[in-house]
């Protein structure tokens, strides 16, 4: 019998590539659609040995918010009866919590930027105190740069704060984190895969298009667009109706230094599989990590950009997992 894979995750579109590699493979998978998803928890015997978890944050975006705290208790339930997880619980438990991510790079001791975590709007002008603006009010649960707002001074923070101006996410925690000016004007992305560096990326930001710098077209919305188009985008998810942010984005390859770190914050999180974001703080030069992604969309383009298709890379392994749990 072929391995038996479950692949859960939200959204449609976002994995057709990982699909036609692992049809290639001619790999016996689900799909596993996390916001229509039910299990029953007596039940000890299902018939997949891997179990890909792809679900992402940013799904209350698109009206699925319901799935991430499901998702968080189907991984619990699948480690429970033994089944073999790519990115299962505790990786999971990085990516739904940016305050989590920052304690985690504080045990590595890397530099990372100054924030403070808040539970209602009120709180963040306080929070504020101390740091260097502008800063960012950033939803705990996140995704795709989802609903973090930028303050350029303490007054307008104080106005939105009064005004109820500040969305805190869906489980109402978010960061009020200094912003630091990006040297040369980009961030880079590392992607991980099976304790090893896959490949890394410059992704140079727009200032006027937010703060979504996902590297796949797919999961790029123009933030311009009207709330129309974006609800159009949200319910449907179709590619030609989107108005897609087109960012600038070339191959890199970080020191040493940087790929052992990054591969440390991939071993601390637990990731089989991820994007570990980071910036040169233009104030003082130095590197600060401030984003674990275990929902790793890879760059659109790969064979063109970074010479090879991450997707069959990431199929491959897939499978290797699979047959291994099916005969361990």
């Amino acid at each position: 019998m072929r391995a038996q894979i479950g692949i859960l995750y939200e959204h449609p579109e976002w994995f057709i590539p990982l699909f036609a590699e692992l049809d290639k493979l001619d790999v016996d998978y689900d799909h596993l659609l996390a916001h229509v998803h039910t299990f029953d928890p007596a039940d000890t015997q299902i018939k997949y040995s891997t179990v890909v978890n792809r679900m992402s944050p940013s799904a209350y975006t698109r009206e699925h918010g319901n799935a991430i705290f499901y998702v968080a208790e189907y991984l619990s339930y699948l480690e429970g009866i033994g089944v073999d997880l790519i990115n299962g619980k505790a990786a999971y438990d990085v990516e739904i919590s940016k305050a989590k991510q920052l304690a985690l790079l504080k045990q590595l001791d890397l530099k990372f930027p100054k924030a403070r975590v808040i539970n209602h709007p009120g709180q963040a002008p306080a929070a504020a105190e101390g740091l260097e603006y502008p800063v960012l009010v950033k939803p705990n649960i996140g995704g795709s740069g989802a609903k973090i707002q930028k303050f350029d001074d303490a007054d307008s923070l104080k106005a939105a704060a009064a005004d109820e101006g500040i969305d805190l996410g869906i489980d109402k925690t978010s960061l009020v984190q200094e912003y630091l000016p990006l040297r040369d004007g980009h961030i880079v992305r590392v992607e991980v895969l099976d304790g090893k560096y896959l490949y890394a990326i410059k992704i140079y930001p727009d200032p006027d298009k937010g703060f979504n710098l996902c590297p796949a077209d797919v999961c790029q919305i123009d933030s311009s667009a009207d709330d129309d188009n974006k609800q159009k985008v949200i319910s449907g998810y179709l590619s030609e109706q989107k108005e897609k942010t087109q960012l600038q984005i070339e191959a890199f390859e970080p020191s040493t230094l940087i790929k052992n770190a990054v591969l440390d914050i991939a071993r601390q999180a637990h990731l089989d599989l991820g994007g570990i974001e980071y910036l040169v703080n233009d104030r003082d030069g130095e590197v600060y990590y401030y984003d674990i992604n275990v929902l790793s969309n890879f760059v659109t383009d790969a064979e063109k950009i970074i010479g090879f298709n991450p997707y069959t890379t990431l199929a491959e392994y897939i499978t290797r997992r699979a047959e291994f749990s099916r005969t361990a």
